[in-house]
Order: C-alpha cells, then sequence, then structure tokens
C-alpha cells in the first residue's frame, strides 16, 4: 500500500481535483506520506483523506497539502516560508521539498518532537523548527518572510503574521467565519492586503498557548 503505483494513483487523482503545478506533482509523488502516520494507518498513508496523529490533530488530505503549496507558488517560489503548525512535518516536507528556508512552529511539543525527528531522517536541513504559540508567528518579530502558511482555522488574520509577511509576499490559511471555513489567499502589497476566498475547508481550529 506504500508502493510507487498506489502513490501515482493518488498524483492521478490529485490531478483531476485541479493540481496542475509539475513541482507540486513531483514532490507530492516523492515524500514518503506513510513515515508521517502511525505505523497502523500506513495502509492508508496514500488515500485522499485527512488521517489522525493524536492530540485532536491530523495529517491533512493530500489534496489540501498539495493545493496550499500550488497557491503559495502562483507568483514564483519565494525564497522563505513560515509554516503555522507543524504537526507531524508532512507538509512541512513538501514546503522543504521546494522552498529555499522553511521555517515552522508548532504549539505541542510532542508533535514538534516527533515531526524533528521526522526530517531529520529525511535529511532535509533546509528547516528551523519551533516549540512555540503559532498565533505569534516566529520567535524573532524581526523576521520577514515571503511566503505564510497556516494549517489551523482562524476567525481573522492574526496581526503578528501580517507583520511578518514581506512586501509582495503571500499567505494561505483557512478563515472561519462561524458558519463555515474558507480557504484563503493574502497577498500584501503597498496598498494594503488583498484577500481572495476560495476553497470551502474543514481545519482544526488555531489554538494559543503551548500543550
Amino acid at each position: 500500500m506504500t508502493s510507487q503505483r498506489t502513490r501515482d494513483r493518488l498524483i492521478n487523482r490529485l490531478q483531476e481535483q485541479g493540481i496542475h503545478n509539475e513541482q507540486v506533482l513531483d514532490v507530492m509523488r516523492r515524500v514518503p506520506r506513510h513515515l508521517f502516520v502511525d505505523e497502523a494507518l500506513a495502509h492508508r498513508a496514500y488515500e485522499d483523506t485527512a488521517l489522525p496523529i493524536g492530540y485532536g490533530q491530523t495529517i491533512s488530505q493530500p489534496f489540501i497539502v498539495a493545493y496550499m503549496t500550488q497557491l503559495l507558488l502562483e507568483d514564483g517560489v519565494g525564497n522563505s516560508v513560515l509554516e503555522i503548525g507543524t504537526g507531524c512535518g508532512y507538509q512541512t516536507a513538501v514546503l522543504a521539498s521546494i522552498f529555499p528556508q522553511v521555517y515552522s512552529v508548532e504549539r505541542i511539543e510532542a508533535l514538534h518532537q516527533q515531526a524533528k525527528k521526522r526530517l531529520a531522517e529525511l535529511e532535509l536541513y533546509n528547516v528551523q523548527l519551533r516549540h512555540t504559540d503559532g498565533i505569534e508567528g516566529w520567535p524573532n518579530p524581526s523576521y520577514r518572510f515571503d511566503r505564510i502558511i497556516m494549517t489551523a482555522a482562524c476567525s481573522e488574520i492574526p496581526e503578528a503574521l501580517v507583520a511578518q509577511l514581506s512586501e509582495g509576499g503571500i499567505m494561505v490559511l483557512p478563515i472561519d467565519n462561524g458558519a463555515d471555513q474558507t480557504m484563503t489567499k493574502v497577498t500584501r502589497s503597498p496598498d494594503g492586503l488583498i484577500c481572495d476566498e476560495l476553497e470551502k475547508v474543514i481545519f482544526v481550529p488555531l489554538l494559543p498557548g503551548l500543550g
């Protein structure tokens, strides 16, 4: 169930759903998703579905991972990307296979440690991980990022993340309006933020504090 044929079936499904960026498709084909789930769920790793990873969290559906990554690349590959919500590290691994510099924060210590171990095993050394509150962004507020991706839903765009987004940068995140969640692409222009509402999605909520 982790064979290349199984992975290719997933890639075909992603293409049918509108994933067209060849770089994204190639990385999704290569990154071993089965290494980021419990062994008991490894046989389901290449299904296009979210799976539990413990602590009330999930590994995102492959389509969502590919879709959000594709959105980040619509205006080219930036130098640096900040990920809010490392989780098990799967989305992080996809980003690290494309972007020169990846920074990722996770509020749950156990998931942070697991992701750190898995990414090291895959020899993805262009990633910096921190155990910290994602609402505050990267611990060093002077940092600026070309791209920001949030893998949990919030009711509004955190001000700390806007402050860390470079001019011309892109942020992709799910916004929860109370009735549903909408994937939103935010571009920082000289005149302010440009927000494009896209697909309806379902994500776990962004929670404050450490776990």
